[in-house]
């Protein structure tokens, strides 16, 4: 009799496993699979010709260098302050600690549209750095600006992404603890050294995972970038360059979105398979 009830609370529970993969498989089809099917689908409806010339044209190209350079030096500035700010935060006792922690999540807990403001309203025209950066520009007979360029561009891309690294750090950082590079410090290695040797090997995976995630999020800011571009063909990135040429209206210029549209789309596949082949290194090594 218990056998019977065991068999049947079995095949409830096989069923009720099937019928929310089959909805989680449904979910995800009708969510997220379609509609990059679509975008990829439209962007070739017209020919291959129109495709060709919107991701070559001059304005598609520039926001493509502009998004470029961007993720680049975000990425590499956010991977050195999460680099640096895991290691204080799971390393050091210090008072204030728990303060930095909170700041680190502001871009989380805040609109990338009021991070864009906020640069304007900081390096802006009626900005209360703009003497400052005048001041500078006077000196070194330069003409920097910080917002409607590039730079401002750059820094609010840094902005909204300089979490990424360092909240996939510091966990498994905590985890590891301090009794290994105390162990390394008694025996008379330095700083760097321990960082290097003992340090870094346990999270490597995860820093490349990091670096992974602040990459995707670069690639498809569009609010705070929006909020400190100006002239499309010289701070627009792809993001922008799409809205730009779906706002215009005309069948052509939809169409060309689209194509744009598909090159973040293929970025973002790009991003997912070393995503996963990077989970699966990870993974691997830490069974081994």
């Amino acid at each position: 009799m218990e056998t019977k009830q065991l068999k049947e609370m079995s095949k409830k529970g096989k069923r009720t496993a099937l019928i929310l993969i089959i909805l989680g498989a449904a979910f995800f089809v009708i969510m997220l699979v379609l509609p990059l099917i679509a975008v990829i689908f439209r962007s070739l409806k017209d020919g291959l010709q129109l495709y060709l010339s919107a991701i070559t044209a001059k304005n598609t190209l520039s926001a493509w260098k502009v998004t470029l350079i961007a993720t680049a030096v975000a990425l590499v500035v956010n991977t050195f302050f999460g680099l640096c700010a895991s290691w204080l935060l799971t390393k050091f006792e210090f008072k204030g600690r728990q303060v930095l922690g909170t700041l680190i999540d502001i871009p989380f807990s805040i609109s990338p549209v009021i991070a864009g403001l906020a640069f304007i309203m900081t390096f802006g025209r009626m900005g209360w750095a703009t003497p400052l950066i005048n001041w500078l520009n006077g000196i070194f007979g330069t003409d920097v600006q910080l917002v409607f360029s590039v730079p401002g561009v750059v820094l609010a891309t840094i902005f909204v992404t300089f979490p990424f690294v360092s909240r996939e750090l510091i966990p498994v950082m905590q985890a590891q603890g301090n009794s290994e590079e105390e162990a390394a410090a008694m025996m008379g290695a330095k700083g760097f050294a321990i960082f290097r040797k003992v340090t870094f090997p346990h999270i490597k995976w995860t820093l490349v995972y990091g670096m992974i995630l602040c990459t995707a999020r670069a690639l498809g800011e569009f609010g705070a970038v929006y909020a400190v571009s100006k002239a499309r063909g010289q701070t627009f990135t792809l993001t922008l360059e799409v809205d730009a040429l779906y706002m215009s209206g005309t069948a052509d210029s939809i169409t060309q979105a689209f194509a744009v549209s598909s090159l973040l789309v293929l970025m973002a596949i790009v991003i997912l398979i070393v995503k996963q082949i990077v989970e699966y290194r990870g993974a691997s090594k830490e069974k081994a």
